[in-house]
């Protein structure tokens, strides 16, 4: 194989490892947030998205700087006790699930969470192991890791549309990040 073909299959190698995975080292609170406001321009209405992480890793942090960066100027609280906190903002709904105190399925469906999951609407899901059997597959899946002081979050793009937004992603954070 010649030169140019190996530099165009190293190329292609790494536009896709690029484009299915992301990983950023998050120093603080304030990385966090910022890393979250440049991961806000990427998202795509109809996108779910679960979050992973320990108790106090960051994923409501995550979410906090996600809206605030969309425009949203309340407050933001981790939907711990009622499960969902919904946001209506310019180009679509965001809707925070926290499924942490989730026991029960036929609450999932007696409250109609199932409608949330549409078009119009962004869902981050922070604790999606305790509703797997019901959840919508994720278009992303972070993940973010305690480490000392510091936090490593990692995203895993599982659709099209996740492609797009790690693609635009991993271009906004050379310049922006």
């Amino acid at each position: 194989m010649g030169f140019v073909a190996k530099a165009l299959v190293l190329f292609i190698l790494e536009a896709v490892i690029i484009t299915t995975h992301f990983t950023q080292d998050l120093a603080d609170e304030a990385a966090t947030l910022a890393f979250a406001s440049v991961f806000a321009k990427t998202l795509i209405a109809g996108q779910v998205i679960y979050l992973h992480g320990d108790l106090g890793a960051g994923k409501t942090t995550f979410v906090r700087g996600v809206l605030h960066a969309l425009g949203y100027v309340g407050k933001v609280k981790s939907p711990t006790y009622n499960l969902v906190e919904h946001y209506a903002l310019a180009h679509f709904q965001v809707v925070h699930f926290d499924l942490y105190r989730f026991n029960d399925e036929e609450e999932w469906e007696e409250a109609g969470f199932r409608d949330y999951f549409n078009a119009q609407s962004v869902c981050f899901i922070e604790w999606p192991e305790k509703a797997q059997h019901i959840l919508p597959t994720p278009d992303i899946d972070i993940f973010i890791n305690m480490q000392n002081e510091s936090r490593m979050l990692k995203l895993n793009a599982e659709s099209p549309s996740a492609l797009t937004s790690i693609r635009q992603l991993s271009r906004l954070t050379i310049n922006s990040y």
